[in-house]
């Protein structure tokens, strides 16, 4: 991969996330990553509020990511987290109907910066995510990919990134998520 390395999210790469973040209007109408928090997202809060929160998050080490650089640019991010620190997320109906046991971590969602999409940016940011995983003493590992296979989905649209991303790095598919999502785990040590 060429030149891309991953850091993890805390107090000393703060900057460097929320500069990618402003650049693209907050992400997703001003999400900050905050949408799979138990703050979530929408019902009146702000993109200032979620920045706030964010950033108190990551202080506290209550928010945590495989960030992605290229040379010194922040270019992209992988937010996972314990089920406890991530406790939203998408298609949860449909999840609930086949939960047998709780993940001990999730990994929630993706983003890349324009130009640098379609790049390998999201793989290095999951393998970052897992290794951080493994550093924080690992466990079971959850995700909720879109199984693109056979259909032209834009990369802008992928923030659970791909199925066949996850299973290049081990995962497997282990239930339906409506009709292009699938739950994929793996185990980490």
């Amino acid at each position: 991969m060429s030149g891309f390395r991953a850091r993890p999210l805390d107090d000393t790469t703060w900057a460097d996330f929320a500069a990618l973040v402003e650049r693209h209007n907050g992400v997703w109408g001003g999400c900050w990553c905050m949408s799979f928090h138990a703050e979530g997202v929408g019902r009146g809060r702000t993109a200032a509020q979620n920045r706030s929160d964010k950033e108190r998050r990551v202080q506290e080490g209550r928010a945590h990511a495989a960030l992605v650089y290229d040379g010194t640019d922040c270019v992209g991010w992988c937010q996972f987290g314990p089920t406890g620190e991530l406790p939203r997320i998408k298609h949860r109906r449909a999840y609930l109907k086949g939960v047998h046991a709780v993940p001990d971590w999730r990994i929630t969602c993706f983003f890349v910066a324009r130009g640098h999409r379609r790049a390998g940016v999201a793989a290095v940011a999951l393998e970052g995510a897992l290794g951080e995983i493994a550093r924080l003493g690992g466990g079971t590992v959850e995700s909720y990919p879109e199984d693109v296979e056979g259909r032209t989905v834009s990369a802008s649209f992928l923030h659970n990134g791909t199925v066949s991303l996850f299973e290049s790095h081990g995962f497997r598919r282990t239930r339906r998520l409506g009709k292009h999502h699938w739950v994929v785990v793996r185990t980490v040590s």
